[in-house]
């Protein structure tokens, strides 16, 4: 795996990263300097706040190459006792050291911060990101120092490393993410065709443009809260908890005046609620007059199992399931119980939608799957009769094959195969998403109307 420079990986890694989106209890911070331009990708990506770690290692005296501990920007020290012990160095000297590199880090601090406190990372989850791992020695110490300031817990991620350094992190860490983990592994560099210095004017930059960004969010955030300002106030949504069999699923309902019907999110392999493209369709179906709800079809240990086995994300039983037991609470739940049911799926999420579908006859008006593995729900397709939209890019050749097979296997009256042109499989191409956003509130819209029409035209009959 070879990234094009640090901006692309720090794209690529953001993507592995979706579960953290836009949570109000993680910031990202880039390792200065070659670890800021990642870091700044992952945070936009995400939704999420931007700094910088600043630490230095404490150099035995005399051996200063050797460390024996590290200190951070703040209240951060980690004093490695076997080898204080073993060099034999005195409570003075550790004194005079910590004293000695603190005054570098709040040069450097000044440098990049300006007036800027460090960030309070107490209770929070920290993404520490770098552009690469080698022995992983310096990004141990740092992170041995951060966990002092102490952070719920401690993510590691950088694009490439050594499979032996992710191991040995793994101990010290609460997680580890890596894309690449090559075997012949000699420097970072060797991954990137473009890996320039990072000057501390790039540095400022991105922090600087990330500090604006927090603001036009802020101020976006205040015009949605605020009557007579674009935006209704109930859009601002409401966290929900949603009790399943023997587990408690997280949600975000979202219930604009007059919603003409509801839309179930279902998302893809390792996603979450937090899945900035399934946020931007929703605020997009929103607009539109339809309600939204986001939710993870895992519980949080389960993705922490997930993520590290891959194992739940493909059991789509399972998923189809939680959405079924999802379904019924919104069927039952007094602010959505009158409203028409449809379903948003994407890749695996599409499978789970098109099984409760067929398992619930006459439930879900419509679906929409964007770029989705309906394939996956091979057995329960003919027994579809939702109206059935499939959204998929244009150059995603393999899941293309696999839709419209699918196709072929729905028996629903109402189906359809759109490819957006020029897209691939996350539709990260400029206008792409916004293209899977309006043809899927189109069809969303129309079904879940004519549904909700033909149900009061039966409800009449009956009273006549």
């Amino acid at each position: 795996m070879i990234f094009k420079d640090r901006k692309d990986a720090g794209q690529r890694l953001a993507r592995e990263l979706e579960r953290y989106s836009g949570r109000h209890d993680v910031i990202v911070l880039g390792i200065p300097r070659g670890g800021v331009p990642v870091a700044s990708e992952i945070a936009e990506y995400l939704h999420l706040p931007l700094d910088i770690f600043l630490s230095r290692k404490l150099g035995v005296p005399g051996h200063e190459e050797l460390a024996f501990g590290a200190i951070t920007a703040g209240a951060g020290r980690f004093l490695d006792q076997h080898t204080i012990q073993t060099m034999g160095i005195s409570p003075k000297q550790i004194d005079a050291t910590t004293e000695a590199t603190r005054k570098v880090l709040e040069e450097r601090a000044r440098l990049y911060r300006g007036a800027k406190p460090a960030p309070e990372v107490k209770g929070k989850i920290v993404i520490l990101v770098d552009d690469g791992l080698a022995t992983g020695a310096s990004i141990y110490a740092a992170a041995q120092a951060l966990r002092q300031m102490d952070p719920e817990k401690i993510v590691v991620a950088a694009p490439v490393a050594p499979a032996s350094t992710v191991n040995w992190l793994l101990g010290v860490v609460d997680n580890v993410e890596v894309l690449h983990t090559p075997q012949d592994f000699y420097a970072v560099g060797q991954f990137y065709r473009d890996f320039p210095q990072v000057s501390d004017e790039e540095v400022i930059r991105l922090l600087r443009r990330a500090e604006q960004m927090e603001i036009t969010e802020a101020a976006k955030a205040d015009r949605k809260g605020t009557p007579g300002v674009s935006g209704n106030p109930a859009n601002i949504g409401q966290n929900v908890r949603i009790k399943v069999a023997n587990v408690t699923l997280e949600g975000t309902l979202n219930i604009p005046e007059d919603a003409k019907g509801i839309v179930l999110f279902a998302h893809g392999s390792g996603s979450s609620r937090h899945s900035p493209r399934n946020r931007y369709v929703a605020e997009v179906l929103q607009e539109r007059g339809l309600a939204t709800l986001l939710f993870d079809l895992l519980t949080r240990e389960e993705e922490e199992v997930d993520r590290k086995t891959a194992q739940l994300r493909f059991n789509i039983l399972l998923l189809a399931k939680r959405l079924i037991e999802v379904t019924q609470w919104v069927s039952q739940n007094p602010r959505t119980r009158n409203l028409t049911i449809g379903y948003f799926g994407a890749s695996t999420g599409a499978a789970a939608a098109l099984i409760a579908a067929a398992r619930l006859p006459g439930v879900a008006a419509a679906i929409v799957s964007r770029g989705g593995r309906p394939d996956l729900a091979e057995e329960e397709l003919a027994n579809v009769r939702s109206a059935t939209l499939l959204i998929v890019g244009g150059r995603d050749e393999q899941v293309i094959a696999l839709n419209r097979l699918a196709l072929d296997g729905l028996q629903c009256e109402n189906k359809q195969l759109v490819l957006v042109p020029g897209a691939t499989h996350l539709f990260e191409e400029a206008g792409a998403l916004e293209q899977v956003s309006a043809i899927a509130a189109d069809w969303l819209v129309h079904f879940l109307i004519r549904a909700k029409a033909e149900h009061s035209d039966t409800a009449v009959s009956r009273n006549s």
